[in-house]
């Protein structure tokens, strides 16, 4: 007869990619932040949305080490925001940056790596050009760059050494729609490797398309927070007919059968059927209080 069974042994627990809690900042007699509480786990993708002056760049620059807290904690990795454990976890782009103009993209990724004492040499900076589309620049220098091509080359340094959190401050706002699209597209695939992203940006309908989570920032404070989806509503139902756009204003998705049915019923022809639903950008306003 067998004896009793072995427990099975206790996963360690991982720790979030970034952690705050009752985090609190402020600049003289200026409130920056009151007290945040922001849980961001590997893998995920967080927009953090807000106007001027709402915080979102202390955050970002406290969890990069950069600015120390007033009040409350906050982790990189399990490890204090700041510590050179944290550090090292941390790939990072300002929104203002400026590269010297004189540097290869291949020269200043190597730069970068020389700062981050990564050993990932030729390959590393090959796989990071390629991962932002710039393959074919790597001997362009930075000063014949567009603004578009110098943000997707801020971005492969950011990634300089395998950072497990990129704090990313408005990675889109010089680009055109293709080099948003290319940005979306690594954010993904950053996101299918387990790198968690911190996204600032005013761009709402990018953080919509890409981002798993919102919070959103007024005064200091996070005054809403979820799924993009969870932060939109319906705003009823449209059909489209030979003699115009029929609208439903509070009609669900459940009642698009019966509508439709009675619309068919009355002898009209339906040539369309769509639900309403508001955006980010309209939560995000009423939110603010407009």
């Amino acid at each position: 007869m067998s004896g009793p069974a072995e427990p099975l042994p206790t996963l360690p627990r991982v720790p979030p990619a970034f952690a705050c809690q009752g985090l609190e900042k402020r600049y003289g007699g200026k409130l920056a932040l009151g007290g945040v509480d922001l849980r961001v786990e590997p893998g995920e993708l967080i927009g953090l949305l807000g106007p001027n002056g709402a915080g979102k760049s202390t955050l970002t620059k406290i969890a990069c080490g950069l600015v120390r807290a007033g009040a409350g904690s906050a982790e990189v990795g399990g490890a204090p925001a700041g510590s050179a454990e944290a550090r090292a976890a941390i790939g990072y782009l300002a929104e203002l940056f400026r590269f010297p103009d004189w540097l290869t993209a291949d020269e200043l990724v190597r730069l970068h790596q020389r700062l981050a004492e990564s050993d990932g040499g030729a390959k590393e900076r090959a796989e990071l050009l390629s991962l932002v589309g710039l393959e074919d620049a790597a001997d362009v220098r930075v000063g014949a760059m567009s603004k578009g091509m110098q943000q997707r080359l801020g971005i492969a340094q950011a990634l300089v050494g395998a950072p497990s959190l990129l704090l990313l401050d408005e990675p889109t706002s010089a680009l055109d729609p293709i080099g948003r699209r290319v940005v979306r597209d690594l954010l993904r695939e950053l996101r299918s490797r387990g790198v968690a992203v911190l996204l600032n940006s005013h761009l709402l309908s990018e953080v919509e398309l890409v981002c798993d989570r919102v919070a959103i920032l007024s005064a200091g404070l996070i005054v809403a927070e979820g799924a993009p989806s969870d932060l939109t509503r319906p705003r009823g139902l449209e059909v489209e007919t030979e003699t115009g756009v029929r609208s439903y204003p509070d009609a669900t998705r459940e009642e698009v059968p019966e509508i439709v049915a009675g619309v068919v019923g009355s002898g009209a022809s339906v040539y369309g059927v769509r639900l309403l639903e508001s955006t980010l950008e309209d939560a995000y306003l009423e939110v603010l209080g407009g």
